[in-house]
């Protein structure tokens, strides 16, 4: 008699446990004297060992059953073909190891136990002579969970929670289950599944079925859940209530610590903050900056957050705090200017400045030349024709008239 429990994540395992049965030849001479028992825990997976031998049974026959009153089929293989179907109770839950066949190993497995799959199994090969069965023992034990959907009775509904009152620094929380048998045991738990310090449950009794009330009193900003609990029938189900605390992030402070060799070493810091802010810095185009991991301090149940960051280039920065949980997100923004970048711009507009004023200054010489050119001109010629320069200026009306008077 062998008694193992099987893992349903441990499928290596079950290979090795073949290579075994195929040397040791576990189920000795074939007669049924011999019993495996199995203990696997419900939703689990139920390895089923068969095997008599190292030979291929590729082209055998060989087929389980569950022994009840009336015996049930769960898998029947023949030849290369297969049916997995079995029964309604094990339809598509039953499967066997096809590469396996070729060294003697006929082991199903059966998935997403149930408790009704506990019993006793068989796995025949009936045309061999002299036949040869295995016997499995199965049991599967139950365990804690929302049993709802079955529809046992007296199983717990889903509690009903709320939030009867509300401070900024605390929240008094009240979990109710009602028509609840037998009794079931009601806790307060945090997200971590930590049970929460309560207050001593009400509990009344009406027509067999029991109503309970239990309250507590919270301090942070977390996920609070309401479990009630019926071992007796392996029954669990909770409700889920957030709760936040004067935890939104005020204005972020942005602080400039002081030039590095590749820049300008920028913190930005969050405080006080539930629940905990994921925190950026952005440029103006709204990309985040690369940082290294941020500081984070926890403080009952508040956030300190700090993150440094080193800037290359002058621009506009934003520290961005961000909590999704209370849909809120609030940022500052400050000018960083990076010296290097700073003297370049003021050189460039300096030399643009130089050369500005060295035009000016070209071409006013340039004017001043021609001036000086046009009236060397108008010397000499006067002094060629011992007449005065003609003017520059146009001729007003009186030298128009002038002008008409001599040619006529």
């Amino acid at each position: 008699m062998f008694i193992r429990r099987v893992s349903s994540t441990d499928m290596e395992l079950v290979l090795l446990i073949s290579l075994f049965l195929l040397t040791a030849n576990t189920f000795g001479d074939g007669t049924g004297s011999d019993v495996t028992r199995l203990i696997v825990k419900e939703d689990d997976d139920a390895i089923l060992m068969c095997s008599f031998g190292p030979e291929s049974i590729i082209d055998k026959m060989f087929d389980w059953k569950k022994q009840e009153n009336k015996k049930k089929e769960v898998f029947f293989y023949q030849n290369g073909t297969h049916n997995n179907n079995g029964t309604s109770e094990f339809k598509g839950r039953v499967f066997h190891f096809e590469d396996q066949l070729v060294f003697g190993n006929a082991s199903i497995v059966i998935t997403k136990t149930q408790p009704g799959d506990s019993g006793n199994y068989t796995c025949d090969f009936p045309r061999d002579s002299p036949s040869r069965r295995a016997h499995i023992e199965l049991t599967i034990q139950k365990i804690l969970k929302d049993r709802t959907s079955e529809k046992i009775p007296g199983a717990s509904p889903e509690p009903t929670v709320t939030n009867l009152n509300e401070t900024k620094d605390w929240a008094l929380l009240q979990c109710e289950v009602r028509g609840a048998f037998p009794e079931p045991k009601v806790q307060w738990r945090n997200r971590a599944g930590n049970i929460l310090h309560a207050e001593e449950p009400k509990v009344t009794e009406r027509g067999g079925r029991f109503y309970v009330t239990l309250q507590t009193t919270v301090n942070r900003t977390d996920h609070y859940q309401c479990v009630a609990t019926q071992e007796e029938i392996n029954h669990q189900t909770h409700r889920e209530i957030f709760v936040h605390l004067n935890g939104a992030a005020s204005k972020p402070s942005i602080t400039i610590l002081g030039e590095t060799d590749d820049g300008v070493l920028v913190q930005c810091s969050v405080r006080g903050a539930s629940p905990e802010p994921k925190v950026q810095l952005k440029n103006r185009s709204g990309n985040t900056v690369p940082a290294a991991e941020p500081q984070v301090t926890e403080r009952g149940g508040s956030y300190d957050i700090i993150l440094q960051t080193t800037v290359k280039k002058t621009d506009y920065y934003q520290c961005v705090a961000t909590q999704e949980e209370i849909n809120h997100q609030i940022s500052t923004e400050t000018y960083v200017i990076v010296p290097d970048q700073q003297v370049g711009a003021s050189i460039g507009f300096w030399f643009s400045g130089v050369v500005s004023l060295a035009a000016v200054q070209a071409l006013c010489f340039a004017a001043a030349s021609i001036r000086r050119r046009i009236k060397k001109r108008s010397r000499r010629y006067e002094n060629k024709n011992n007449e005065p320069a003609l003017s520059l200026k146009q001729p007003g009306t009186e030298d128009r008239n002038n002008i008409e008077a001599g040619s006529k």
